[in-house]
């Protein structure tokens, strides 16, 4: 799916894109930017039984860095540490995945999904990292 950048910072687009992406998907989008101390998770989504935490990571085609290579061990450690916090003020009985999209920047402005990378860490692999 796609989002437009024009006027629009790439990131916000990237953002706009993976939210259409997943609503094509059949998700409901539930937050955006969801924010507390310990961090931001740019989409928190529910798709089936599964309450989706998604970090979007926008590039620009011919890029150095993929998304997954862009979200280290720190980074992973926030989000699962926002999704710990975000569960604990919203109980809910789905089951919890942390999804990484990449969306690329098209010469025109326009922002798609080139990448979605379903399950790209677990709260187990974070718990290591803490």
């Amino acid at each position: 799916m796609a989002g437009k950048a024009k006027g629009v910072p790439a990131g916000r687009a990237g953002e706009d894109a993976a939210a259409a992406y997943l609503t094509a998907r059949g998700a409901r989008i539930l937050e955006r930017n969801f924010r507390c101390r310990f961090g931001e998770i740019d989409l928190i989504a529910e798709q089936g039984g599964l309450l989706l935490f998604v970090e979007v990571k926008t590039r620009k085609p011919g890029a150095l860095f993929g998304a997954l290579e862009s979200v280290g061990a720190e980074k992973r450690r926030r989000i699962c540490r926002t999704a710990m916090w975000y569960l604990q003020q919203r109980p809910a009985a789905l089951q919890p995945r942390f999804d990484v999209a990449c969306a690329t920047v098209l010469p025109n402005g326009e922002a798609v999904v080139a990448d979605y990378l379903e399950n790209a860490f677990s709260l187990e692999d974070a718990h290591a990292l803490f």
